[in-house]
């Protein structure tokens, strides 16, 4: 009698209550260099999904980095040669990357649909 009940209890945990959903896409490392001219990203095209930007200031200067496009963050003030980093899930649409400095010139990232899944991508954290 007891093989029955544990047998049933086991069939009521099939796929239905636990479902195997896809992952979502690995992180993005993206580097960002501000140097007294300009805005450099690398890669500067990709897909949507959560972007790691690590960004270095070679100005000369403090500066703050922004993103501005369909969603927006900015870091704190960041002091020449210091490195930051600002994570950001980022939809579809095109993104300006600035300074509060005017003189340096912006980036322009395009981000495309959703990165592939990163399911069965193996040593990913």
């Amino acid at each position: 009698m007891a093989a029955i009940v544990a047998a049933t209890a086991a069939v009521g945990c099939g796929a239905a209550s636990n479902p195997n959903d896809p992952r979502p896409p690995a992180q993005l490392e993206v580097s960002a260099s501000v140097n007294p001219q300009k805005v450099q990203i690398s890669p500067d095209k990709f897909g949507a999904g959560v972007v790691n930007f690590t960004v270095a200031n070679l100005s000369g200067s403090p500066i703050t980095f922004s993103v501005n496009g369909p969603r927006k963050a900015s870091t704190a003030e960041i002091q020449p040669g210091a490195p930051d980093y600002l994570k950001m899930n980022l939809p579809e649409g095109t993104y300006q990357a600035t300074v509060g400095n005017s003189r340096i010139k912006p980036a322009t990232i395009k981000v495309g649909p959703e990165r592939r899944s990163s399911q069965n991508q193996l040593l990913l954290p």
